[in-house]
């Protein structure tokens, strides 16, 4: 038969169909196969430069940003640059009054809810109620300039405000010391705008990907444990409740001032919890009806202060938020903290914060655009998100983000652009203008059961059961996620459950998983022995597929535990040290790459092998680690030119052949 030449830019990864080449430029070599005689092209030569600009372009710019710009004129660049920064440019010239009327709607359901949830997680974060709707006018503006979501609805959001609040109060009382408390949260929203925007602008977001779902589920659920134990406070009407954030001492602190505890709170509390409750089971029941969870809140808050102001019921001991200064939000970039003794402080609680909201923002952003089948361009939300909050931190806002609540809220009321958020920052804006005083007699107990409504979702115990089934480890990160926020505290259960899924990386990388192969009768299939029952052992033959990239931190592992294999395989059946064990495959496959680490490894097993008259053959050698063998063999020469095949099959037919042995398994 005629040799068939393989072309390098066709050859793929696969057992069966993959191929590279070997080791120098003026050689080619002969894989022999039952059916066919492949010539092998050795690959063209790549300069550093070249190689160094592929991996930069793969690693920080692998969704092609430049693409569209290719081909194009001068004008039509700057067009599609300023669309490129500014989102807002690609949908607002074929923007519809059809389009107007869905987002409209949208933008008053989602701001029926904002105005509620904004002033709850401002207290929430121990900042004045009035800073929660600042929050909610400003950044939503900038996002709608800036952000590639159609559904994101921007504000404040509980985890965020939880984690700002609880980090800034171990060292500064907002109750002591309230014009420090929040030139501190101004600070760090800055902070956390600016890592945010930076990781965009630079296209680092891969950053964030350590925060897995399984830390995130875990994390979720504990700090929304510990946001409802918190409103314990407004929900029984204590007063001197603790400021520690374990719940242990949330549960001490509430059963040790029982005799603060007000009836009348407590019912009303009861009443509106249940209220809301029943609210967001109907919508969740029936997403057509996603306006009975969303207006809820507001309901709730009009319902209250009606209640109160009749009755005069913080004339017996419900109390309630107070005056709140009318107007929009001042310029507070005068307030900005960089001096003293707090910049460690700022800079430690910005990036947590930055983290956990860039984190859900996307996640959020991405889940939407995955039900209406478009794309979300992470770099892009990333740096909306950063520099919304910086201006955001110079406009009396602290750090906000894409909530979930309101964002499926925005989704359910059929918007179709950013517009929505553009129409809920109206509509904040007519509230901060004239409605004011409407909220003065507004609960705080009424604030505190929309809270505990609003965090109960974060709690996914269908997820955690997922998890547990799938990947036992990654059940162990979540919980530990859990403990560590309701037992220590919001940010160090966060570093625990980070750092256990750092140790699982690295556990993975200096630890690969290697596996022993056998051939599946009548086929020139090889499959792993252990999972498949069928596959067999070749004789004389020790089959390894080794899975990960090789490397200096796990190549002595590797050394081991290949020595290990070969250890088993030579004393299985009863065989005695003497076996009839006589060529050790390699199947390269799934390596994705290999440094001079990796390479010493196979010099080193080439060489215990021919002291035990074994002979190493490798299968498979994809992109890069062809590369780099071949170079290390100009130096060395250590493997020679029957030492590679393109598959398992191949190598077993050409080595027995050498054997002149008969096997059982072979096809």
């Amino acid at each position: 038969m005629e040799p068939t030449i393989m072309d390098p830019n066709a050859m793929n990864n696969s057992n069966n169909s993959s191929s590279h080449n070997f080791p120098h430029h003026h050689h080619q070599f002969l894989e022999v196969s039952s059916m066919e005689v492949h010539k092998v092209v050795p690959p063209p030569p790549r300069s550093t430069a070249h190689k160094l600009k592929n991996r930069l372009k793969e690693t920080f710019f692998s969704d092609d940003p430049f693409r569209q710009f290719k081909g194009q004129s001068p004008k039509r660049k700057w067009i599609l640059g300023a669309q490129y920064f500014f989102p807002i440019l690609q949908w607002c010239p074929n923007y519809t009054f059809k389009f107007f009327k869905s987002d409209i709607v949208a933008g008053l359901t989602i701001a029926s809810l904002a105005i509620p949830q904004g002033i709850s997680y401002a207290k929430l974060a121990n900042l004045p109620p009035i800073v929660g709707l600042y929050s909610s006018f400003v950044p939503p503006l900038i996002y709608a300039v800036l952000g590639s979501s159609r559904d994101l609805a921007v504000g404040p959001v509980s985890i965020a405000s939880l984690i700002l609040g609880s980090m800034l109060r171990e060292k500064v009382s907002p109750a002591k010391e309230p014009l420090l408390f929040l030139q501190l949260a101004f600070t760090s929203t800055f902070f956390a705008g600016l890592f945010q925007a930076s990781l965009g602008i630079l296209r680092l977001g891969f950053i964030i990907d350590f925060l897995s779902k399984a830390t995130l589920i875990g994390f979720m659920a504990g700090a929304a444990i510990i946001v409802s134990l918190q409103q314990l406070k407004a929900l029984l009407g204590i007063v001197n409740f603790t400021k520690q954030m374990g719940v242990i001492a949330v549960l001490s602190s509430v059963f040790q001032h029982t005799d603060e505890w007000s009836w009348q709170t407590i019912l009303m509390g009861f009443c509106f919890l249940v209220f809301l409750l029943l609210a967001r089971h109907v919508s969740m029941k029936n997403p057509k009806l996603f306006w009975v969870s969303a207006g809820a809140p507001l309901l709730s808050v009009i319902l209250s202060t009606l209640a109160v102001f009749v009755f005069k019921a913080q004339n017996h001991g419900v109390s309630i938020i107070g005056k709140l200064e009318q107007g929009l939000n001042p310029p507070s970039w005068n307030m900005l903290h960089f001096g003293g003794g707090h910049l460690g402080l700022v800079l430690k609680t910005g990036l947590v914060t930055g983290i956990v909201s860039l984190t859900e923002g996307i996640a959020v952003g991405r889940t939407f655009a995955a039900l209406k089948d478009y794309q979300v361009d992470g770099n892009k939300e990333m740096m909306a998100i950063g520099f919304m909050n910086i201006a955001g931190s110079c406009t009396s806002c602290y750090i906000t983000t894409g909530a979930f609540s309101r964002s499926a809220v925005n989704h359910n009321a059929g918007a179709k652009t950013a517009m929505s958020n553009i129409v809920m920052s109206v509509t904040v804006m007519v509230t901060l203008l004239f409605l004011m005083p409407l909220f003065r007699y507004t609960p705080n107990v009424v604030l505190g059961a929309i809270i505990v409504t609003a965090v109960i979702g974060l709690i996914d115990i269908p997820a955690t059961y997922l998890i547990w089934k799938i990947d036992k480890f990654d059940f162990v990160v979540c919980v530990c996620a859990f403990l560590g926020v309701i037992f220590i505290s919001v940010q160090d259960g966060l570093a625990i459950a980070v750092g256990i899924s750092l140790f699982k990386i690295l556990m993975q990388v200096t630890r690969p998983k290697t596996m022993v192969l056998g051939n599946i009768p009548g086929t020139d299939i090889y499959r792993n022995l252990h999972h498949y029952k069928d596959a067999k052992s070749v004789p004389g033959i020790l089959i390894l597929s080794i899975e990960a990239p090789i490397n200096f931190a796990n190549s002595t592992y590797l050394n081991e535990r290949i020595t290990r294999w070969i250890q088993e395989f030579e004393i299985q059946d009863g065989v005695g040290k003497h076996s009839d064990l006589q060529h050790l495959v390699l199947d390269l496959s799934a390596v994705s790459s290999i440094d001079t680490g990796g390479v010493g490894l196979v010099k080193d097993m080439k060489k215990k092998l021919e002291k035990r008259d074994l002979e190493l053959v490798l299968v498979n050698p994809v992109g890069e680690v062809m590369e780099k063998l071949q170079q290390a063999n100009k130096a060395d020469n250590f493997l020679a030119v029957d030492s590679l095949y393109l598959t398992v099959g191949e190598a077993v037919s050409s080595l027995s052949s050498k054997m002149k042995m008969p096997i059982s398994s072979q096809v």
